[in-house]
């Protein structure tokens, strides 16, 4: 009778155990935790190490670059397997240039304290327009919408491509941290990625809700120790959708990485 008893207890015991385990597993999926990931390199492309990264888009097997640097701005169009600058446009020396998107046959691209934006034409680089927003600008991308901006606050904004107005914004967060220095921004298969200044990390971001869906450290790409004096933190990222490429870089680093991402956690 008292080792029947002990069974049933050892049992009973057993599957208590096994439900808590799932339950606390359950949880755990649903806790909103931050996957983890690293980069590795796929390939390596050369990369003018006078840019100053702002911005990065990848285009119909081109890179577009908008540069800062009060006096050294540009929006360009570059060769990404060379490099070579195949087409520019020059700031006036009062803006330091920032992120840059192209939707349809437009660019657009913001200044950090200016609060002033431009748009261009694609082909020509000719100036169609200037807007204004009440920020600093900082990244730019878009969902195929709206333009989403960020000005190094946690806060990303939606405007409507057409009147350059907010429609909508949304905080971000790592659990309940808010999440500043959200920097150049690119949208990648329904999530917005954004290098986080000043560090070597990309944030995985869920553009509905503005949480933090994992973390991507590219510590390991262009480590401290390697970077010249002249060399500036991590930052531009281009993602190709028809292939899948996604490139990344960093202001004046002399090199255009290809990566693939791995899970870590």
């Amino acid at each position: 009778m008292v080792n029947r008893f002990l069974k049933l207890s050892v049992v009973g015991f057993a599957a208590v155990l096994a439900v808590g385990l799932a339950i606390f597993a359950l949880r755990g999926a649903d806790s909103g935790a931050p996957s983890g990931w690293t980069c590795e390199v796929v390939d390596t492309f050369a990369h003018d190490p006078n840019a100053f990264t702002q911005g990065l888009v990848f285009e119909d097997g081109f890179l577009y670059e908008g540069t800062g640097l009060n006096g050294q701005s540009e929006l360009r169009k570059v060769e990404f397997e060379t490099g070579d600058v195949l087409q520019n446009t020059k700031l006036a020396d009062r803006y330091f240039g920032e992120g840059i998107t192209i939707f349809g046959d437009r660019i657009f691209q913001l200044t950090y304290q200016s609060k002033t934006g431009f748009v261009y034409d694609k082909e020509s680089f000719e100036l169609l327009q200037e807007f204004t927003y009440p920020t600093e600008g900082w990244g730019l991308t878009h969902d195929g919408e709206h333009l989403i901006m960020s000005d190094g606050t946690p806060m990303l904004y939606f405007l409507d491509p057409n009147s350059l107005r907010r429609v909508d914004k949304v905080m971000v967060l790592d659990g309940e941290k808010a999440v500043w220095g959200l920097n150049e921004l690119e949208y990648v298969e329904g999530q917005i990625f954004t290098n986080v200044w000043p560090g070597d990390r990309i944030a995985r971001i869920e553009p509905g809700t503005g949480r933090v869906i994992g973390w991507i450290d590219c510590g390991g790409l262009f480590p401290a120790e390697q970077r010249s004096g002249e060399m500036d933190v991590f930052n531009g990222i281009a993602y190709d959708p028809n292939d899948g490429h996604l490139f990344v870089t960093g202001k004046c680093w002399p090199k255009l990485f290809e990566i693939k991402v791995v899970r870590t956690r």
